[in-house]
């Protein structure tokens, strides 16, 4: 697939569909080892790294929206502490919105960084087990040819 098709995926579905390469590469015979297509495998991985800024793009606005709400509470928090007649009940709701809106923010934020780390990790597996996968078979290929030599 070239970068355009992957453009509109997740970086799960670029990771499903590199899991799914590696997973139905071709193995070495007697070796844990598989043939992977390079061109695939580096355009998987080309297509994830421009993924990976738009998802992260993503945690961002949820981070801008959650500050939008907090804002938002901050000034309907003054807009009712200004009517004299009810600032007693004003303070009060004006905290009970503020203390809602910084638990969503916080809660927001949170989930947003969990999320990239956890795509940040799995795809670190990934390329980890990659990684390992390409050195074990240029060592075996650098066996068979120290061994053609002998």
């Amino acid at each position: 697939m070239s970068d355009e098709q992957h453009q509109g995926e997740s970086l799960l579905g670029i990771l499903d569909e590199l899991n799914e390469l590696i997973s139905t590469a071709r193995a070495m015979p007697m070796s844990a080892s598989a043939l992977v297509n390079r061109a695939e495998v580096l355009d998987l991985i080309s297509s994830a790294r421009e993924v990976l800024p738009r998802q992260i793009a993503q945690a961002d606005k949820i981070r801008e929206d959650a500050q939008d709400i907090l804002e938002r509470a901050h000034d309907e928090a003054q807009q009712l502490v200004s009517d004299q007649t009810i600032v007693i009940q004003a303070q009060k709701k004006a905290q009970e919105i503020i203390a809602d809106a910084e638990a969503k923010a916080e809660q927001l934020a949170s989930e947003a960084d969990d999320y990239c780390d956890q795509k940040l990790a799995e795809f670190e597996i990934d390329l980890n087990k990659i990684s390992s996968q390409v050195a074990a078979g240029r060592e075996r290929l650098q066996q068979r040819s120290a061994g053609e030599d002998t």
